[in-house]
């Protein structure tokens, strides 16, 4: 590892403000993660400058702004954490174009706060709007490749600064050709909304209970984010300090899509395990999309398992959470990640994937 007064030389001309042995866990949702050498950026001319003085100089980084989708190892990491703590937030008739640190749940909000629809379903969600199009961040029906205009990138490669389009980006069910890439860092993001007011189409059967309206109706946006913020409140995947419900990477599984070949297979796995019941299903374009907080406690992972005592838990109002309850270490939260992972596959023969990207360790 370089030393850190050389890391402090390097970058003195990048504008970045660097720090010696910071706690990752400080700057995580999941609280966890070991001691790196941080350098924060205020501007994108900064990011940019860190990005490519580092990476000529042949040094790790990590970039991180929110923390809300990282699982970091216990013995932090062998380089240098970028933090983008970008924040600028231009509202204009019909759009919104915020920098890549900017905080996520802040950007919905002025949204709303200015007359615009479309965002509203995403309120609540922790994290930045650069990690936005990164992992296609969802919600309540809908996700961010349908509202995307651009992404600004960095490509670290040519050093190349551009506007991508949405067809440009490979954008998956909670994925992207930016997902498990180190290949461009986001600097900007740009969304269209509607200069009405009216919120996305109600497509989530359990946001249109709670509004009493019909699905695929609209109501205006301020409505929308209201109940959104009550119900995702309800689960614990609002941040909140005091709540140990919410130290975590929000759903830690995606919810897994079945080939169409494969899901009478495993509804009778399900029935041979809990009997004839209705599962709870949804139309995917690869086959059948399964509920994975319903597979997990099915399976006999019942919210709060594996007990009060346990320092890596899955959250007592979520089951679809796992959470740290004050003193759990990345290796906790792997260990019981594993067991529910394991127990889905063994009785019904679904293989859970993570959403969160792990750094120093592996599921």
């Amino acid at each position: 590892m370089v030393p850190f007064d050389e890391l402090r030389e390097l970058l003195t001309a990048t504008g970045a403000r660097v720090r010696n042995s910071v706690p990752l866990a400080e700057l995580t949702t999941l609280r966890v993660g070991g001691p790196a050498t941080v350098a924060d950026c205020a501007s994108t001319e900064s990011l940019v400058a860190t990005v490519r003085a580092l990476d000529a100089a042949g040094i790790p980084l990590l970039l991180l702004a929110g923390g809300s989708n990282l699982l970091i190892s216990d013995a932090g990491f062998d380089g240098v954490v970028v933090r983008i703590a970008t924040e600028r937030v231009e509202i204009g008739a019909d759009r919104v174009v915020a920098e890549a640190g900017a905080d996520w749940d802040a950007v919905v909000a002025a949204t709303v706060d200015a007359g615009l629809g479309g965002l509203e379903c995403l309120s609540g969600i922790p994290g930045s709007a650069g990690a936005t199009p990164v992992q296609n961040v969802g919600a309540y029906g809908v996700e961010v490749e349908h509202l995307l205009r651009r992404v600004r990138l960095l490509d670290r490669a040519s050093g190349e600064i551009r506007w991508v389009a949405p067809d440009e980006l490979g954008f998956g069910y909670r994925t992207s050709m930016l997902k498990h890439s180190d290949r461009a860092v986001v600097l900007e993001v740009e969304f269209g909304l509607d200069p009405g007011g009216a919120s996305a189409p109600l497509r989530y059967r359990e946001l249109a209970n709670a509004l009493d309206a019909a699905e695929g109706t609209t109501r205006p946006a301020a409505q929308v984010r209201e109940a959104v913020l009550r119900l995702r409140a309800s689960k614990g995947m609002v941040l909140d300090p005091a709540d140990h419900d919410t130290w975590s990477a929000g759903s830690f599984f995606t919810n897994p899509v079945v080939p169409e070949a494969r899901v009478e297979q495993v509804r009778a796995a399900i029935a041979d395990h809990v009997g004839d019941v209705t599962v709870p299903t949804y139309p995917a374009v690869d086959g059948v999309k399964f509920s994975a907080g319903w597979l997990i406690e099915r399976a006999g992972f019942a919210k709060g398992f594996p007990g009060p005592d346990a320092p890596a838990r899955l959250s007592t109002k979520h089951t679809l959470a796992l959470t740290n309850r004050g003193a759990a270490t990345a290796a906790d939260l792997i260990g019981l990640a594993r067991e529910v992972r394991d127990g889905v596959a063994e009785r019904f023969g679904i293989r859970l994937e993570p959403e969160p990207v792990t750094v120093g360790v592996a599921l």
